[in-house]
């Protein structure tokens, strides 16, 4: 795994905010030590079966997408109502603030607004406009299609991208999630944050251009080219102490794979790449200590699960996560022997920081 620079306080660009609703109109603020305005806000009602809520500075506040559903982007003027210094406000919509029922935020942070006319530099082939972070491999790009084959697109983050999201804004259609596991442009693959299914040949995603410290592509495929449609990526590159991404194997033992990060983990997504699962999303604030128990699924509006009494944790230690179950099956088992599975993570702190000083675990 090649990273960019470390960082030494994950929390000035990664933070996961636990709030209760009021019904009113808060300001929720983050918890770390420095202020952090998040650019991006990922927020699930812990307790009602609402959507996936995901928000970002580019697209602008009110502006809303949900991982669960193919459905465009809408205009909802009660939800994510700021991105404020230190956090966000919000409106009273039930999918964001019901009164006494439980939230959790995810949210990142990007900050420096960027914009690349192709034709000018002579950079990809799309115009593209978004904001990016550098430091801690994070980009928002927005771009409109044109429907052509083989195109490529500006993010601005300087490193190849390990991980992308892209949702046609203005149409409904799949979230197309590609992986450094799958970046292969004489075969690529593709997999849909809003479904189960596993990771399938798909020649009309990347097109011929395989991600880059410049670009990226997408092909003529409605889900990330329509012409004349608006259309949002994520993009994630790794940073040593920060963020990892990447694959391993399960091998259906109680003594499971063990995933080197180089930090604490305190947030991880993870997918079965070669079977029908679930994306499972787990985080240090909903659990504390070192298992991680509560589950909730992007692709799915489900409650938060406590997975304790079925054993489908993961325990996550100083530099990285381990697979501590036997469970051979099922959409949410995570350590199928022979299944390949993908992951995403953030950290709580590096193993290491710049000066050399070890973190202390949890």
């Amino acid at each position: 795994m090649s990273y960019t620079n470390g960082l030494d306080n994950p929390e000035l660009y990664m933070q996961v905010k636990l709030y209760t609703g009021d019904g009113s109109t808060p300001s929720i603020t983050l918890d770390g030590d420095t202020d952090m305005q998040p650019d991006m806000v990922w927020i699930k009602n812990r307790d009602q079966t609402d959507s996936h809520c995901l928000f970002d500075s580019v697209r602008t506040a009110t502006e809303v997408l949900h991982s669960d559903a193919t459905t465009a982007e809408t205009t909802d003027a009660d939800t994510l109502t700021s991105f404020d210094s230190d956090g966000f406000t919000l409106g009273a919509d039930v999918k964001v603030n019901t009164n006494t029922e439980k939230y959790v935020a995810w949210c990142w942070k990007a900050g420096t607004a960027f914009s690349n006319d192709a034709s000018a530099t002579s950079i990809g082939d799309i115009d593209s406009s978004g904001s990016v972070n550098t430091d801690a491999g994070f980009s928002i790009t927005s771009y409109t299609g044109n429907g052509t084959a083989n195109q490529s697109v500006a993010h601005g983050l300087g490193a190849v991208p390990k991980f992308i999201i892209i949702k046609n804004r203005d149409t409904a259609g799949y979230w197309c999630v590609t992986t450094s596991r799958f970046v292969d442009v004489s075969d690529p693959n593709v997999m849909y944050l809003q479904t189960t299914v596993a990771e399938a040949d798909d020649t009309n995603i990347n097109g011929t251009t395989a991600p880059s410290s410049t670009v990226f592509g997408v092909d003529d495929y409605g889900a990330v080219n329509t012409s004349g449609d608006e259309h949002i990526a994520y993009l994630f590159s790794p940073v040593q102490g920060f963020s990892s991404m990447g694959s391993y194997i399960g091998n259906g033992n109680a003594d499971g794979p063990f995933i080197y990060t180089g930090f604490k983990p305190a947030w991880v997504v993870v997918k079965r790449a070669d079977a029908s699962a679930e994306w499972g999303m787990m985080d240090n604030k909903r659990d504390p200590f070192n298992e991680m128990n509560s589950i909730l699924l992007c692709n799915t509006t489900n409650t938060e699960a406590d997975m304790t009494s079925t054993n489908r944790n993961i325990d996550c230690i100083s530099n990285g996560f381990k697979i501590r179950y036997t469970t051979a099956g099922g959409t949410t088992a995570w350590n199928t022997s022979g299944g390949t599975y993908i992951y995403m993570a953030f950290a709580e702190a590096p193993f290491v920081n710049s000066n050399g000083v070890p973190c202390n675990a949890r």
